[in-house]
């Protein structure tokens, strides 16, 4: 019998915001998880470890390849701990998603100071401190794959203002592209995956309480009206396209975007 060898056989990963905010198949999750089956070591990071229990169970078989980790990407000091340990432990790192976000409302006239630097710090600036870390090591290893998940409210007004989580997944957008350029030569490819409004657990969490009085089915109808394709993606639609461009089959692809959104960014209405 022919042993199965899976498409990234054998990679040690570390992805970021593995846990959830509840029930559900959340961007990180799903990216373990599917990382998991798919043969890598995946260093699962999260402030909460009571969150990566389900990541966890929902791997089944593979639930031994997932090693849940607790730090805070915000914490510079912290990041670098995360890397020393997930090399020290394995021995390098061939694979780094940057996955933690969330957004808050508001504009430029009702946000504070302090929310506006917050969101920049957790969407923006920890994709900076996990690839200061693990960018070195890639490098010594003349060799890896980063992917950084941003949002199409980088690129689109998406029906909320929340102007500093969408300025803050722009600048992961461009931060990818001249990483990408910077690092090609050392053999290290940096890519985008760029969500749409998918039906993850913060949906049921945050955004209807913020977007829609907590009703919840009433914003994901909306939703859907802005989506082309006829059903609303989740958390493991962006979990294959991240497993796409982290795997040897993305070779010959960094520095660019993938959208995963159902056609909504498309629409001209």
């Amino acid at each position: 019998m022919t042993q199965f060898k899976g498409r990234v056989n054998g990679k040690v990963a570390i992805v970021t915001g593995a846990g959830s905010v509840g029930a559900g198949w959340g961007n990180g999750r799903a990216t373990a998880v599917r990382l998991a089956q798919e043969g890598a070591i995946v260093v699962a990071v999260d402030r909460d470890l009571d969150a990566m229990q389900e990541t966890r169970q929902l791997a089944g078989e593979h639930a031994d390849a997932i090693a849940p980790t607790t730090c805070d990407v915000t914490d510079d000091n912290a990041v670098q701990a995360l890397a020393h340990a997930t090399q020290q432990k394995y021995g390098r790192i061939d694979i780094l998603v940057n996955n933690v976000g969330a957004p808050v409302p508001g504009g430029p006239t009702t946000l504070t100071l302090a929310q506006w630097q917050a969101q920049l710090d957790l969407n923006l600036s920890s994709v900076f401190l996990t690839c200061r870390h693990v960018l070195p090591i890639m490098q010594s290893q003349e060799s890896g794959a980063i992917v950084n998940v941003a949002s199409t409210s980088g690129i689109r007004w998406t029906g909320a203002a929340q102007i500093a989580y969408a300025s803050a997944k722009a600048g992961v957008i461009q931060f990818g592209r001249v990483a990408a350029v910077e690092h090609a030569p050392s053999g290290i490819r940096v890519n985008t995956v760029v969500p749409g409004q998918l039906h993850t657990p913060l949906v049921d969490a945050f955004l209807a309480r913020d977007q829609a009085d907590g009703d919840t089915s009433a914003l994901l109808a909306r939703r859907q009206a802005r989506i082309p394709l006829p059903f609303t993606g989740d958390g493991r639609d962006t979990a294959n396209a991240i497993l796409f461009l982290a795997s040897d089959e993305a070779r010959f692809i960094t520095g660019t975007e993938l959208v995963v959104d159902g056609g909504m960014s498309a629409r001209c209405d």
